[in-house]
């Protein structure tokens, strides 16, 4: 018994085989598994570095017994596996999901067995003998494994193709998710612009800060976005800035001890400052780019005309004044529109503003070699000058002389005085002195300058004025004569040839009483020169071609309106001018010439002057009543003025409405009268008869006909007064009338012709019959298909547009689709990959 008992004390027990080994290729990990090692680095990582023949060695080790026994013990175990394995093959093992496994009275479980029956089965090749054997547990799990790694492998094959090849279907409602996301994120970034202005907008010291977040939404990949981000900066700097200049503070003052409030302030005004100087330079480099340029400008423009008072003015005008001649009418126009505001409200900037613009649109026009749109130089018409800055000059000289006066007398009886009044001297000029100090504060805060200051401004922005003026001048002059040599002739009515030279003549006139003395001579060099376009007074032979007719006569109009403003100072003879408008009222065509300019030439040449010599006179009435035969009613109207008022201040020029067979009784020193003569002195009109008159009073409009029979009726008395309106209102009068009128003819001539007409031949002409009823349908027809086919061509036109809009539209819209998916592409791109 002992000797059993000590035998079974000895009895090993071995621990149960480890797992057969798998490769890593049949090994199968789920996607959870992998998210949660990635998610869980720090954890996990301690698995890669487990020593896995430790750990074996430690498991399978038994108390009591060396390696080399453990070794036997699990030789022996192998051998009864080896043998089992061979009593298995002969017997089939029931499937395990097909039958309860059987327990032992030791405890062992196993399935049930049943005898192999083979089958013999034969191939068409040849008779072989095949077994069935059953696959055991873990080929069995190795086999599944493999068909889920294949299937899956399949269904991502699958998956890959669909994604090549995505139906039209999946395309659309991928479109319709990024235009959601798109819009998602517009409307909160357009929500986020709309808090941040609000709150600087209430309290702008306590969120001063958000400026420079709302700058960011300036830098932002979608355009619609950066256009809301500068519009609303606009709105918020044209509330918040200041109506004061902002000086930051030097490296002393920063060094000195202030209060919390001050500091506060500094904060403010620094921080505002830094953004609106970012917020200049983002608007400075989009406006080279099209897309933005329309918001640029009317950024730029609004702040100009809001706070043209406060920092950085000169990058808001240099802005400004580049476009003033753009070719976008809607750019174009604003700017204009900005400069004239800034000159004609000076209240605001003190006319600092107005000379650098003045300054800068000199440069501008030098620059581009005066080919610029008219309205560049347009706009300084909008200058206002004060004339009586020196008049109160001279009051407060008196007033200063009477206080030195008074001054005088005071010490004086002063001298006499107790030396007790020392103190009061003292307090007097304390008080002196504190007036003085508020003064020069206010003097510094205030927009207002001084009288010199002023003056110093004003004759600055004079002469960058007429600097520019004589520059195109003179360009017109060098550029015409230069062009006629190198094209030989060209074609007098060439447009666009001086485009600055109708406005530069328009601001002459306007300030002709400001130009200097020192340069009348040779401004009326110049603009006898331009007028004439024949010799210069060297007498040389260069031309000045290229001038309209109604560039010549405002040359004349000018060069009169200087002469009048400087009347006693000067003594230049403008018989020449009085020549070329003798010449230039024969080339005057109604559709290419303004008539509102030859108007205005006739009043002021001729009208307004006193008297003019009789042989001039004649000459004048005999051409303008020619004139008058030929054009509209609004030009004959225009002249038939003249023509009387000529008359009723040269009483001997009467004498051409007398019908003498060899023309008037007075006829002068020419017998005979030359009408092409290019003098009016040397035409011998005196020698003529207005039998123009007759013809002008049957004209088909009434107003011209009763002003030619009233002309013709008046006679040689010299006591006579005769009221009549100037030419300029006689063009327009006649001008707006005729849009209305509706010439009426009248029955009782056609019946005294029928009456005294004999024969059939003349009721023939008159009979209404004789009229083809087949032309009148034609011309009908032809009138009415015009008047469809301009409507088709009008509907067609807007359909064009609307088109063109559309497709504009949907390009747009591509676009900003693809930006958005090669952002989101690489923002993927840039995602962290563990």
């Amino acid at each position: 018994m002992g000797k059993s008992k000590g035998k079974q004390r000895k009895q090993v027990t071995l621990p149960p085989e480890l797992p057969p080994e798998i490769t890593e290729d049949e090994i199968e990990v789920s996607d959870e598994d992998l998210q949660f090692v990635d998610e869980n680095t720090d954890y996990a990582g301690f698995v890669s570095r487990l020593d896995t023949h430790s750990i074996t060695r430690q498991v399978t080790r038994v108390e009591g017994l060396s390696e080399d026994a453990l070794e036997a013990l699990y030789e022996k175990r192998r051998r009864k596996a080896l043998e089992q394995k061979e009593n298995e093959k002969s017997v089939v093992q029931v499937d395990p999901l097909d039958a309860l496994p059987v327990k032992t009275l030791d405890g062992e479980v196993y399935y049930r067995t049943f005898s192999q029956i083979p089958e013999v089965a034969e191939n068409e090749e040849g008779n072989e003998d095949k077994s069935i054997v059953k696959l055991t547990k873990a080929e069995r799990r190795a086999k599944l494994k493999r068909s889920k790694k294949e299937a899956k492998k399949q269904g991502k094959e699958l998956a890959k193709t669909e994604e090549v090849q995505p139906t039209q279907q999946e395309a659309v409602l991928a479109e319709v998710k990024e235009d959601l996301m798109v819009e998602e994120t517009f409307e909160t970034k357009k929500c986020k612009l709309a808090e941040l202005g609000m709150a600087l907008l209430a309290d702008p010291e306590s969120n001063i800060k958000s400026l420079k977040e709302m700058l960011q939404f300036a830098k932002d990949g979608d355009h619609s976005i950066v256009k809301l981000g500068l519009l609303s900066l606009l709105a918020v700097f044209k509330d918040i800035i200041p109506g004061y200049r902002i000086r930051l503070p030097t490296e002393k003052e920063l060094e000195m001890k202030v209060s919390k409030e001050v500091k506060k302030m500094r904060f403010y005004e620094s921080t505002l400052l830094s953004a609106y100087k970012g917020y200049l330079q983002k608007l400075l480099a989009l406006d080279k780019q099209p897309i933005f340029h329309h918001v640029v400008v009317r950024c730029i423009c609004t702040l100009l005309d809001a706070v043209p008072h406060f920092n950085f003015r000169e990058s808001l005008l240099g802005a400004v004044v580049r476009n003033i001649g753009s070719s976008d009418d809607v750019v174009r126009r604003l700017c204009c529109a900005t400069i004239k505001s800034l000159f004609t409200n000076e209240g605001k900037h003190g006319g600092e503003a107005t000379v650098e613009a003045v300054r800068l649109i000199a440069d501008h026009v030098k620059a581009h070699d005066c080919q610029l749109h008219p309205d560049s130089v347009e706009v300084l018409m909008s200058l206002s000058f004060d004339e009586d800055l020196g008049k109160p000059e001279v009051q407060v000289g008196n007033n200063k002389m009477k206080n030195k006066k008074n001054k005088k007398r005071k010490n004086i009886e002063e001298t006499n005085q107790i030396q007790g009044n020392d103190r009061k001297k003292g307090k007097r000029e304390m008080m002196a002195k504190m007036k003085e100090e508020v003064a020069a504060d206010y003097k510094a805060v205030a927009y207002t300058p001084d009288v010199e200051e002023r003056k110093k401004m004003q004759s600055e922005t004079l002469s960058a004025v007429f600097e520019t003026y004589f520059r195109i001048l003179r360009h017109t002059t060098q550029s015409s004569v230069a062009s006629s040599e190198a094209n030989g002739s060209t074609a007098p009515g060439a447009s666009g040839a001086h485009p600055l030279l109708a406005p530069c003549l328009s601001g002459l006139g306007k300030f002709s009483h400001l130009i200097d003395l020192d340069y009348i001579g040779d401004l009326v060099n110049y603009l006898k020169r331009l007028a004439s376009g024949g010799s210069n007074s060297d007498g040389s032979a260069q031309k000045v071609q290229n001038m309209t007719v109604s560039e010549c006569l405002r040359c004349c109009i000018v060069a009169f309106k200087v002469m009048r403003s400087n009347l006693d100072a000067l003594n230049v003879d403008l018989q020449d001018f009085f020549v070329q408008l003798y010449n230039l009222v024969l080339e005057y065509r109604p559709g290419r010439d303004q008539g509102e300019v030859l108007a205005e030439a006739l009043k002021i040449m001729l009208c307004d002057d006193r008297q003019h010599d009789m042989q001039k006179a004649a000459a004048f009435v005999k051409r303008l009543a020619t004139f008058s035969l030929c054009f509209g009613s609004a030009e004959s109207m225009a002249a038939l003025v003249t023509l009387k008022n000529l008359l009723q201040k040269n009483v001997k020029c009467r004498n051409l409405l007398e019908n003498d067979a060899g023309g008037g009784s007075v006829s002068g020193s020419i017998a005979k009268y030359q009408p092409h003569a290019s003098d009016p002195n040397l035409s011998g009109a005196l020698a003529s008869v207005l039998w123009e008159l007759d013809l002008l009073s049957k004209h088909y409009h009434p107003t011209i006909s009763t002003l030619a029979s009233s002309i013709s009726g008046m006679n040689t008395a010299q006591n006579q007064v005769y009221l009549s309106i100037s030419p300029q209102q006689a063009f327009i009068n006649l001008s707006l009338e005729q849009e209305s009128f509706n010439p009426k003819f009248s029955t009782q001539k056609s019946n005294n012709k029928r009456k005294r007409g004999t024969g059939p031949s003349t009721l023939a002409s008159i009979n209404p019959t004789s009229i083809d009823e087949n032309e009148v349908s034609k011309k009908l027809s032809r009138h009415f298909m015009l008047l469809r086919d301009i409507k088709e061509n009008e509907r067609v036109r807007g359909e064009l547009d609307r088109t063109k809009s559309s497709l504009q539209l949907y390009e747009e819209y591509k676009k900003q689709t693809k930006s958005l998916k090669h952002k989101t592409k690489k923002s993927k791109k840039r995602l962290p990959v563990n």
